[in-house]
Order: structure tokens, then sequence, then C-alpha cells
């Protein structure tokens, strides 16, 4: 495997990292800066205000797109499988 082969791999997995972990941490990053919103207008400043919403819609966020993370990791597996069997090119 070359030095460009290598870099190629990485880069490829790189991306599926991202693709794979965005819409969960979008989801929580949403709720967190409404739960803020919400807290800050009500003065509320309740600790486990924050840890609950973010839980139950991280939860819900992986059930609705474990299907999508399912296939991009199937699919990335695929194409290091094919660059093992063809030798790396």
């Amino acid at each position: 495997m070359t030095g460009a082969e290598v870099i190629d791999v990485g880069r490829d997995a790189l991306l599926v990292t991202l693709m794979v972990s965005a819409p969960v941490m979008l989801v929580a990053l949403g709720v967190g800066l409404v739960i803020s919103l919400f807290q800050a207008l009500t003065q509320i400043q309740e600790m486990t205000l924050t840890f609950v919403p973010k839980i139950l819609a991280i939860y819900a966020a992986l059930l609705l797109f474990m299907p999508f993370m399912g296939r991009t990791m199937a699919a990335f597996m695929a194409r290091i499988s094919d660059r093992i069997v063809s030798g790396g090119g």
C-alpha cells in the first residue's frame, strides 16, 4: 500500500466517522441549545433538567438514524474489504 492509498483510507475513515456521528451530535446540540434558552428565560438553574431531555433526544436520534449509520459503516467496511482482497489497490 502506498502512502497515497493510506491517506485515502484515512480520509475515508474520518468522513465516515463524521457522517455517522453528525446526526446525533446535531440533535444533542439543538436540544442543549433549546434547554439552555429555556433555563435562561425562566431562570431555572436545575442541573438535572439538562440531562434527561438530552438523553431522551439522543436515544430517539439513535433509533431514527441507526439504519443510516449501519448502511454507512457497512459500505465503508465493504470498501475496506475490497481493498484487502484486491491487494490494496
